[in-house]
């Protein structure tokens, strides 16, 4: 890190940890697997924070929760498409499928019915049935609304597969295998003590650390700058032993739709996605009483960044965070991979270049040998990613060609006839004689 952008990551910080009047701030920025910045403002016990004083991350732990859930999808104990009753009995809605409690849109309220569950004992709350203090607002799948409870449930539904819980597989599962020693339940010193800050005046008063009971799912986990970077590295790679990098990448990827009038936000499995300044992040944002959090992800980039303050409102900790991310990634942008030249199969190759839906120009692309890319000769064209298939077949990755399937179709002498993706035909001439088109071509050609 060159020391004009370390300065300007010092400052960022001491300006929002000034302006919006936090008693101690802490952040870090990861890139790749290493943290290459950290810094801390104000006092914890009339000291520094370090990078090891723990904060309340809020609702950052329902990204954990979400980990869990794609574990037991990958071991084949569920489908995100199955109804939550299929696996957690007596559950209070049963319509809701697991993949709409990852993506806030299961149609449930935001919060339990009073007492509030931030600031009071989760005893007060001891079955499913009184975390949903109202019916469903609409039904699954309708639009997004973020749940609270939801994540409730999730966490009960995990408990209830392992035979232990949440909190018991979050660690055995995430947390041993990351590093992440001093990510806890309970606060384990050092830890800040979480504020309130009067609004007309510079005096403080204390906030409460209850144990959520059946809603700690939603945000009860304490972390450090330095474990929630690790954590940040495994958000950006994958790490085998917990999520391969595909599962990961499913995470990022939208699954809800933005808020109207919020087009810059949207929601992944268990992830927020927020795009700023031209950058897509992807990571969550967090408060309880007396803190907030939050951790952003640029995969383009390669960073992650953290930040916590104690003080239940006032610091712009998401802003920040994204910003901590856009001033490294401007001064110190990713150096690409360098250009290696790849060995392609003949037959591979002779795929390649022009082809035509239509009268219509695309080009037809291979990066390495495993990513074939479609795209617009002169613009207007979709343009998609494919990766291949051990049946010869490639499958589309993003874009309007997301999960369809690219199938090159060869005549009966072995030479290729056209391309058929999803239906549409793609020959090597525009409109030539004798060309699989559908609506026919004329024989006397164009005129």
């Amino acid at each position: 890190m060159l020391d004009a952008t370390a300065h300007a990551l010092t400052h960022r910080l001491a300006v929002e940890q000034s302006r919006g009047r936090a008693p101690s701030m802490a952040g870090a920025v990861l890139r790749g697997d290493a943290v290459v910045w950290s810094g801390t403002r104000g006092e914890v016990d009339d000291a520094a924070p370090t990078d090891d004083t723990q904060y309340r991350i809020g609702s950052i732990t329902k990204t954990f929760v979400a980990v869990l859930v794609l574990r037991l999808r990958e071991e084949g104990r569920l489908s995100l498409d199955d109804r939550l009753d299929e696996h957690l009995p007596d559950t209070p809605v049963p319509d809701a499928t697991i993949a709409h409690l990852l993506a806030h849109s299961s149609g449930l309220p935001a919060e339990t019915g009073a007492p509030w569950w931030e600031r009071s004992d989760g005893a007060v709350r001891p079955d499913l049935a009184s975390l949903v203090a109202e019916p469903p607002l609409r039904a699954p799948g309708r639009r997004h609304h973020y749940s609270n409870v939801g994540f409730g449930l999730l966490g009960a539904l995990v408990g209830h597969l392992r035979g232990h819980d949440w909190f018991t597989a979050v660690a055995h599962e995430i947390l041993e295998p990351l590093g992440m020693d001093r990510t806890t339940y309970h606060p384990t010193a050092p830890h800040a003590a979480g504020w309130a800050v009067h609004p007309w005046a510079d005096v403080l008063h204390p906030e409460p650390a209850h144990d959520a009971g059946l809603m700690a799912p939603a945000g009860q986990m304490w972390s450090t700058t330095t474990d929630l970077a690790r954590y940040g590295a495994f958000l950006l790679h994958g790490d085998d032993r917990v999520l391969p990098t595909r599962v990961v990448e499913e995470m990022r990827r939208p699954s809800a739709p933005s808020e109207a009038g919020d087009a810059d936000r949207s929601q992944g499995l268990g992830l927020q996605l927020l795009r700023h300044s031209g950058r897509a992040l992807a990571g969550h944002t967090g408060s309880m009483p007396g803190f907030v959090a939050t951790l952003w992800v640029d995969p383009a980039e390669d960073l992650a960044a953290v930040a916590f303050a104690n003080a239940t409102s006032g610091p712009a900790i998401g802003a920040l965070v994204a910003e901590l991310i856009g001033i490294v990634a401007e001064r110190e942008p990713r150096l690409p991979r360098p250009w290696r030249p790849a060995v392609v199969p003949a037959d591979l190759l002779a795929l390649l270049g022009p082809w035509y839906w239509g009268a219509a120009p695309i080009a037809l692309r291979l990066r390495g040998t495993d990513e074939l890319t479609i795209g617009g000769l002169g613009g207007g064209a979709r343009t998609s990613r494919f990766s291949p298939r051990e049946d010869g077949t490639w499958v589309g990755l993003d874009g309007y060609y997301a999960g369809e399937t690219l199938r090159v179709v060869r005549r009966p002498d072995g030479s290729v006839s056209h391309l058929d993706l999803g239906s549409f035909v793609f020959t090597r001439e525009p409109y030539a004689p004798g060309e699989v088109i559908p609506g026919g071509v004329p024989d006397d050609g164009w005129r």
